[in-house]
């Protein structure tokens, strides 16, 4: 059946192209047939590009030797701009631009063969991470349709956990790859910063926390994606070390004994749903019987973060619809802006940069504090979000509250994933553990600096232990 194809990893169905096991038109075929069938239900792709897709996919000979030949991409529509398809960052403001290039990632995702089949949705400038934008409407969650796919790549990763295709583009600038991989049973990797560039319209998104990355249903996609957008483009502000070999050689390689420290609780003091608790206990159970130095620690509890990351986020808004104008040829109607898009904007209009700069430096000196744990730790183990994927809508604001209580709404959601954007380092959510009704349930992985490595090394370790990928909801399967 076609859906079978769209759930071979990204690397098989390359495989299929170059021993002439399928063709590229066929794998195209597969995944816009999943959209036709899947996307009314959800609302996970909002730009189709069909008729490219298939012309590029007839350009693709049987024996093509590049890492993704004919291999069909979801691209997430923030971010990574793509020539020829419409890019609305989810906003009404951008109306219809269709560029004229392709930003970095997307250009070196389409030298490595792949096919881009469509854009996905996501919360406008992907403020939150639930993706719920006025323009397109909410994104939902194929193992529930009532609930979130998380955000703020949402789409992608819908499209992903549904069989649309097997990769998607995504970023992370709060937990935005992370977040919706723990709904939707996915891979999801936040690369360190300055591993994936953000060129060439781009220096840095939200003062350099977030990064471009994939989402996918196994390690070794993950790790094949990373080894593709990697790199520095000149010009760029951050950039992070050369790995010592691809990143798909340490889907292959023990990891040693590691020591890893795990918690439980929030960063924030925010409850943490028992589910979410077990799914980790019992993760920190499988390292141990697997020979890894394991210890369960606190990290303590920090009211400052919170306003401080809050205060940070909102400073570029102003700055960012100036930047989707000027990259679009014209000043954006702020008019258009969604109520909490509108009230950030105009709150950073009247914040100084000492103000900015201030909330900045708090971050960054809790950051020294936080990294001084991986002194004595290789790796450090949290649930991904406090609940499990969260109903539509449940981010909203109540009766009177002003439009920004949605972002300090998501804090109670969200509290272990926004950290590691402020340190920098690599974190990864994997697919871990489900609840008594179904749901996944993720559980983080957060690495050395630079050190995608190590994590991409102990996931294919528990990926080979406790196997995920056949896991399917049933959407996808009807």
């Amino acid at each position: 059946m076609p859906h079978e194809l769209m759930f071979k990893s990204a690397s098989e169905q390359a495989q299929l192209v170059r021993s002439g096991g399928a063709s590229a038109r066929e794998l195209v075929e597969a995944s816009l047939a999943a959209i036709d069938r899947l996307n009314d239900d959800l609302n996970a792709v909002v730009t189709r590009c069909d008729e490219r897709a298939l012309a590029e996919a007839d350009a693709v000979a049987a024996g093509d030797e590049r890492l993704l030949a004919g291999v069909p991409l979801l691209v997430k529509d923030l971010g990574a701009i793509t020539e020829g398809i419409r890019t609305t960052i989810g906003m009404r403001a951008m109306e219809d631009w269709i560029p004229d290039h392709d930003s970095a990632t997307v250009r070196r995702l389409r030298a490595a063969g792949a096919i881009v089949v469509g854009k996905t949705n996501l919360p406008e400038m992907g403020i939150l991470p639930v993706s719920e934008s006025l323009r397109f409407g909410p994104a939902r969650n194929p193992w529930d349709t009532a609930r979130t796919p998380g955000g703020s790549s949402g789409g992608s990763a819908a499209g992903v956990a549904a069989g649309m295709t097997a990769i998607a583009h995504g970023n992370d600038g709060g937990g935005s790859i992370r977040i919706p991989a723990a709904c939707c049973g996915l891979v999801g990797l936040k690369p360190s910063r300055g591993r994936v560039s953000w060129g060439p319209d781009l220096a840095e998104l939200a003062a350099g926390f977030a990064t471009d990355g994939v989402l996918t249903r196994t390690v070794r996609d993950t790790a094949l994606g990373l080894d593709l957008i990697a790199g520095y483009e000149p010009g760029d502000p951050y950039w992070a070390p050369d790995p010592s070999a691809p990143f798909v050689y340490a889907a292959g390689r023990d990891p040693g004994t590691l020591r890893i420290a795990f918690v439980v609780d929030s960063p924030n003091g925010v409850p943490v749903d028992p589910e979410c608790v077990a799914a980790t206990r019992r993760t920190a159970e499988l390292l141990a019987s697997l020979g890894h130095e394991v210890q369960e620690i606190e990290i303590e509890a920090d009211e400052g973060y919170v306003p401080n990351f809050v205060t940070v986020w909102i400073a570029g808004t102003a700055n960012e619809v100036a930047t989707w104008g000027r990259l679009a040829g014209r000043e954006l109607d702020v008019e258009q802006l969604e109520p909490l898009s509108r009230q950030m904007y105009d709150l950073s209009l009247n914040m100084s940069a000492t103000d900015y700069l201030k909330a900045l430096d708090w971050l960054h000196d809790y950051s020294r504090e936080l990294v001084a744990l991986w002194a004595g730790t290789d790796v450090l183990v949290t649930p991904t979000l406090a609940r499990p994927a969260i109903e539509i809508g449940a981010l909203n604001e109540a009766d009177g509250e002003q439009p920004i209580q949605r972002l300090m709404n998501s804090a109670g959601w969200v509290p272990f994933t926004p950290v590691w954007n402020v340190t920098g380092q690599p974190a990864l959510s994997l697919p871990l553990g489900q609840t008594d009704s179904g749901l996944p349930v993720g559980v983080q992985f957060v690495g050395p600096p630079a050190g995608e490595e190590l994590l991409i090394s102990l996931a294919a370790q528990l990926e080979a232990t406790a196997p995920w990928a056949d896991r399917r909801p049933a959407l996808a399967m009807a």
